[in-house]
């Protein structure tokens, strides 16, 4: 007899490896617009913003009651915003500075020990074995994954900004786990626009080559797949799946990121990428015969 706690666990644990691979997808189309349409990050990250907050306009509203509701709550979507913008603005970054790969993998392999430490002490999460199991493979596929020669112009910044993304990143969760409501609406993703529109402006939030349709059906997939839909994916599976299993789980996002970047992106592949991405995806393993 199936028990009532078990489907929800595992309807978590798919929401959030879906939306850990369509951020994976979403790096790669942010890396391909940063090299063809001369979009820099802060742009690309308003954009994506800006898209995801469209498509939550025109849908259809849920009545009176819940608008009210929304309006009294406005700190929550202003602080999902917030941590939004400082994550995803510093990981574009990572990405040009650093390259695809290192600069996913940096930014989503900090998350396992920032989240799970915090989930520990602030949560009172309980740290298993298995749990310490896969965070101990997760790290040691990213000391491997951090060997790996970078692809991008800056290396240095890259990996400051990588890690800057993975804590705001860890936040998120930590709130959304300790019964913060954090939720993928449009008054986060409003919030997260209007933070990013004025430095875009002043570095150019138009595209300045590249074609247009290609440039456009890029924008609207960052913004709507690995935004508007993988963020609430994520919030929802956060509701069912500990801290420390859902940072664990997000590792599906690098080894989707290097693979593209190395399939598509012409990024250089190496044992240490092979090996590092081999025990992340052991890590989520472990977690998943739980």
């Amino acid at each position: 007899m199936t028990s009532h706690t078990a489907v929800p666990f595992r309807h978590g644990l798919l929401s959030i490896s879906a939306a850990a691979v369509a951020w994976g997808a979403g790096g790669a189309v942010a890396a391909l617009l940063m090299r063809t349409s001369g979009l820099g990050p802060v742009a690309v990250s308003c954009w994506r913003f800006g898209v995801a907050a469209l498509c939550l306009a025109l849908l259809p509203a849920r009545g009176p009651r819940a608008v009210r509701r929304g309006t009294a709550r406005w700190g929550a979507p202003v602080l999902t915003g917030l941590g939004l913008t400082i994550s995803q603005c510093a990981y574009f970054g990572s990405v040009r500075y650093a390259g695809l790969g290192l600069g996913t993998l940096i930014t989503i392999g900090a998350g396992p020990v920032l989240t799970s430490l915090g989930a520990h002490l602030l949560l009172g999460e309980r740290l298993t074995r298995r749990a310490l199991a896969a965070v101990t493979l997760a790290l040691a596929g990213l000391a491997l994954l951090v060997a790996a020669p970078a692809a991008g112009p800056r290396p240095a910044l890259g990996v400051a900004l990588a890690v800057l993304a993975g804590a705001g990143q860890s936040g998120l969760t930590l709130w959304a786990r300790g019964g913060g409501s954090a939720r993928a609406d449009t008054g986060a993703f409003t919030t997260g626009l209007l933070c990013l529109l004025p430095l875009a402006a002043v570095q150019g939030v138009l595209p300045t080559a590249g074609e247009p349709a290609v440039t456009g059906g890029a924008l609207l997939f960052l913004g709507t797949v690995p935004t508007l839909l993988a963020y609430r994916w994520y919030f929802t599976g956060l509701a069912a799946v500990p801290g420390t299993t859902a940072a664990v789980l997000v590792l599906l996002e690098p080894a989707t990121a290097a693979a593209i970047g190395v399939l598509f992106l012409g990024e250089p592949v190496t044992a240490g990428l092979a090996a590092g991405s081999a025990l992340l995806l052991a890590a989520i393993a472990v977690l998943t015969r739980a």
